[in-house]
């Protein structure tokens, strides 16, 4: 992996995509820190920071994370990725509803440059609504316990933030698509990575605090070396079941018949298809949160016993918040499964060109198998998941470490982190093997025949 890197230098037009990527990347994350007009940012701060010693800031640390840590000093990226995400969500799930859009999905890239274009146009509208009612609630210093966060509260106020946050975003959402055209890899991942990855000097920090004789400003002893390296052996194993969560997979082997078409003859070679285990990705476990940690924070903006009851119900880290958690974890992994892979098309296509699983007749059958084998690999990929995604919470609990620390022990940031990382190397690669062929010799250089 550090050679392809290394080696992708060597190539002047790859280290130049790998050169842009990394200065969009820096315009980025520069934006993170230019505060939003009208607003008191100290006294946010001050908010935000009794808010996370509380189950109501859960959701915003959601949010936190896939902004890169812009909402909590709400800067004019501090809608971060979220709505593009959210459109995006839309867009998939009204393909499958939506014929005339299931259509545009099958007519291959034409199809897929107007779909991007309604996604576009689906993160506009989420920003403007969005932002419009963080105004509103920015206006309330009841909200923040009698704080005056906006100085010149009214009509201006609103319309700039609403102008500021959404032109933020539109902004966020126009680096990701340069990413992907002009530098490596996927550009809106990339983006959440370098946010999520920001936080590693403080978690870093913090663990070095925890060791010293003051406890990191904590009441009680200093932490054990023993436990520090127990944190890292646990690190290091998260790390290594990620990945291989997001690398595995199950090859089906279908064959091809030959078809004769004049002097030509077609097919006859046998290939596979790869189910993956894991095929949501880190969707279901972001699903599962918003539902589960919604509760808990309306908890705290709204004085109703009930509410008030459920949330401490579902707060993080509770034995119910961990089942709800693994149930919605699983039952979102096969609904995700089931919109992004269709067995009944797959099959159909299968047959118009002749292929064939052995031992399995085609068509309906085929279809059959496919769902049947989905179904499978399913189950244990999602309760994998489920595992990995409370992971933090039961380590943080065991060890008695910060949740910003022990987020790095599984979770929906290690999830991410790993999986971009894994995919843009097999983009660096791809691109060493096609610029540079001896890649494949250890020696020597290949010499014609004379």
């Amino acid at each position: 992996m550090l050679r392809a890197f290394v080696d992708s230098f060597k190539i002047p037009d790859l280290k130049k995509k790998i050169l842009f990527t990394f200065a969009i990347i820096a315009v980025y994350r520069f934006g993170t820190f230019i505060p939003t007009p009208g607003i008191d940012g100290g006294k946010l701060a001050v908010f935000f920071d009794n808010l996370s010693r509380t189950q109501g800031g859960t959701l915003f640390g959601v949010m936190n994370l896939f902004s890169g840590g812009a909402i909590h000093r709400l800067t004019i990226f501090a809608l971060g990725i979220m709505p593009y995400i959210s459109s995006s969500i839309i867009m998939q799930l009204l393909t499958v509803v939506i014929p005339r859009l299931e259509k545009l999905a099958k007519e291959g890239e034409s199809g897929r440059k107007v779909i991007n274009q309604y996604t576009r146009y689906g993160t506009i509208v989420l920003s403007v609504i969005q932002s419009f009612f963080i105004a509103l609630w920015l206006e309330n210093p009841a909200h923040f316990g009698g704080l005056e966060i906006v100085q010149f509260p009214g009509w201006p106020f609103r319309l700039l933030t609403v102008l500021t946050l959404t032109t933020g975003s539109t902004f966020i959402m126009w680096l990701g698509e340069q990413i992907q055209e002009k530098g490596i890899g996927n550009g809106m991942s990339l983006l959440i990575s370098a946010g999520i990855l920001s936080r590693v000097p403080t978690a870093a920090f913090q663990i070095g605090a925890l060791m010293t004789s003051s406890g990191g400003g904590q009441s009680g002893p200093a932490m054990d070396p023993l436990k520090v390296i127990l944190m890292l052996a646990i690190m290091v194993g998260a790390i290594v079941a990620v990945v291989l969560l997001t690398q595995g997979e199950r090859k089906i082997p279908v064959q091809y018949a030959k078809r004769v078409i004049g002097r030509k003859v077609f097919g006859g070679q046998s290939t596979h298809i790869p189910f993956k285990v894991n095929n949501g990705g880190v969707m279901p476990i972001i699903f599962a949160q918003s539902i589960i940690l919604f509760p808990a924070t309306i908890g705290v903006f709204v004085p109703n016993t009930f509410i008030q009851q459920v949330s401490a119900a579902l707060a993080q880290g509770t034995p119910m918040y961990l089942a709800m958690t693994v149930f919605l974890i699983v039952f979102f992994a096969y609904f995700y499964t089931a919109i992004a892979f269709n067995p009944v098309d797959v099959a159909e296509n299968m047959k118009k060109y002749g292929g064939f699983i052995p031992g399995v007749r085609p068509g309906n059958a085929t279809a059959e198998y496919f769902d049947w084998i989905i179904n499978r690999i399913t189950l244990p990929g999602s309760i994998f998941l489920a595992l990995i995604a409370i992971a933090p919470d039961v380590v943080g609990k065991l060890l008695g470490i910060p949740l910003q620390i022990a987020d790095f022990f599984g979770g929906t940031a290690l999830l991410i982190v790993v999986g971009v990382s894994l995919d843009t190397i097999k983009q660096i690669e791809s691109q060493l093997v096609m610029r540079h062929y001896e890649g494949f010799m250890k020696h020597g250089r290949i010499k014609g025949r004379r």
